[in-house]
């Protein structure tokens, strides 16, 4: 095999890894040739109020995750290797990326990554806890009292800025932790089902330092529905 094919079958295959399609629609639905974009929300900006103000919502939608996708979109157009990439390959395979590019895949690409979930796992009003997700939470952590407030621990006693996860392992298990900064758990091999913002741009407007306030209003927003169809997507998937 001369140079040229080989160097061609390896991109190729290359291109077969990060291509591989995401088991949650969210990340799948982004293009890899056009450049990353901002999701358009399901819901108005003022949708989530009391519980999330209107301003935060603008400044945080439109702004900071605007912002992580302008960075990312940057880093794109400098690598090849990147703009053959989905959004879910090149956090699932981190290491294997652009070595000089793969800091700011991980801050922007995962800054993108997790805010795309977590617009979708909200909803006014929020839902009831049902569904096979629910059933799942009982069984792993002993009921649903018991993972709602490992959850809530893990998003109240993190240090500093970062995001809060319910997520489905690489053995199609349940586990709850947090992540510093805008890590994503697609980099351990991790589907995240339920995420939870704790930077401090998510909640200071309406909540200033007391972030105890801000997740456990919160907690009525979550679209149990849309968590329970990102379960079954990621132990399907």
């Amino acid at each position: 095999m001369n140079r040229r094919n080989f160097l061609i079958q390896g991109s190729t295959a290359l291109a077969g890894i990060f291509l591989a399609k995401s088991p949650l629609r969210v990340y799948a639905q982004h293009g890899h040739q056009t450049g990353q974009t901002l999701p358009p929300l399901p819901y108005a900006y003022d949708a989530l109020e009391p519980h999330i103000d209107k301003r935060t919502m603008e400044i945080h939608h439109g702004k900071h995750h605007q912002g992580y996708i302008n960075k990312l979109n940057a880093a794109i157009a400098r690598s090849h290797d990147l703009q053959h990439m989905t959004l879910d390959g090149m956090l699932r395979n981190i290491d294997r990326g652009p070595e000089h590019l793969r800091q700011a895949v991980i801050n922007s690409g995962g800054g993108h990554a997790n805010h795309t979930l977590f617009w979708t796992i909200m909803k006014p009003g929020g839902s009831e806890q049902t569904g096979k997700v629910a059933e799942a939470i009982q069984s792993t952590f002993g009921s649903l009292d018991a993972g709602n407030e490992m959850f809530t621990k893990a998003a109240k006693t993190h240090f500093g800025s970062g995001w809060a996860w319910l997520v489905v392992d690489e053995n199609k298990k349940l586990q709850i932790y947090s992540t510093s900064n805008q890590d994503s758990p697609l980099m351990k091999g991790h589907t995240p089902i339920l995420g939870l913002d704790v930077w401090e741009h998510a909640y200071y407007l309406n909540y200033q330092n007391r972030r105890a306030d801000y997740v456990d209003a919160w907690l009525n927003l979550i679209n149990w529905e849309q968590v329970n169809t990102n379960y079954l997507a990621a132990m399907n998937g």
